[in-house]
């Protein structure tokens, strides 16, 4: 009697694969289950037996992953893995793997349609001639907001991983001064500590990963030391900051602005203190989320679950 198929369990396929994409190399891999979404009162039904998990959001922390002893193998559809349990996971043999540096062109893009937002005061534009106010102009140049370079500004980088030196490495193209904030770069002739880098720079951007250490990072004290008019941008992590603070820095003028993908809590309550805060522009966690990096997402996913099975395992965290 034949074995039967491998049995692979989506948990929330959704995020990156809404349905513009193939899942064929997947299910050439095994029996595919595929769940666009998976509250925490669902997973134990879904994934009961199922030796191979596939997650995103869903917590499979200390308590899940004992509950399901037929599980071997969790692929984490993303980079960061604070959704899974790892020491669990390595006291129950289970093997967990993630995807680095899939998204790293893409966030860095969202990064720079950020500071560029801010500086050309594109969407005013757009809106005032949508409106108008260019056919009723006297004149045959009309802006709608002051349009500022970013030549001769100064960008301060913290985190320098694969998505901070991008980041920098454009900054530079665009003839920016380039100082960066990390401790594995210390060696780095744009080394600065992040008190004075904060002072210096006219636009932050943060690509540190989210510790006990990084947790509301930007609080009133560092949000106070950076210039009037600077630019926060936060692509990394939404605990990063302290948002109530950023919201009282905003409101009161003492800081240029801020543009952000991730909050602290995702999707957040109406009454969220950012939303609607002057000069703040956000969107809903979507630097990743280009085609062509959901694309690169699945294909490792794929190959990291196809490795674990040729007995290779890769990108094993």
């Amino acid at each position: 009697m034949a074995a039967a198929p491998l049995r692979i369990v989506v948990l929330d396929g959704h995020p990156m694969n809404p349905g513009d994409l193939s899942w064929s190399e997947l299910e050439a891999l095994g029996a595919l289950e595929l769940h666009p979404r998976t509250s925490p009162a669902q997973l134990q039904e879904r994934a009961a037996g199922a030796p191979v998990l596939l997650t995103n959001k869903v917590v499979l922390g200390a308590e899940q992953l004992r509950a399901l002893p037929d599980l071997r193998y969790v692929g984490v559809t993303a980079t960061g893995v604070n959704v899974v349990d790892l020491a669990a996971a390595r006291e129950l043999g289970v093997t967990v793997t993630n995807v680095p540096g899939y998204s790293t062109a893409s966030v860095a893009q969202l990064v720079f349609a950020f500071i560029l937002e801010h500086y050309a005061q594109l969407g005013a534009q757009l809106a005032a001639t949508a409106a108008g106010a260019w056919p009723r102009s006297p004149d045959f140049s009309f802006t709608a907001a002051p349009l500022r370079e970013l030549e001769g500004r100064t960008l301060g980088v913290v985190g320098l991983g694969a998505i901070g030196r991008r980041v920098a490495a454009i900054a530079e193209a665009f003839g920016m001064q380039v100082l960066v904030h990390s401790r594995s770069a210390q060696a780095d002739a744009r080394w600065r500590s992040l008190d004075a880098l904060l002072g210096q720079a006219d636009i932050v951007s943060l690509h540190c990963p989210l510790t006990e250490q990084t947790r509301g990072l930007m609080n009133a004290e560092r949000l106070a030391r950076m210039k009037p008019s600077a630019l926060l941008v936060n692509t990394a992590r939404g605990p990063l900051i302290d948002e109530a603070a950023l919201a009282a820095a905003l409101r009161a003028g003492r800081l240029g602005g801020a543009a952000l993908d991730v909050l602290s809590v995702e999707p957040p309550p109406a009454d969220h203190p950012l939303l609607g805060a002057p000069r703040c522009l956000i969107t809903p966690h979507l630097a990743w989320a280009t085609v062509e990096a959901r694309q690169r997402l699945l294909s490792t996913v794929t190959h990291n679950l196809r490795a674990y099975l040729e007995g290779v395992p890769v990108n094993v965290v």
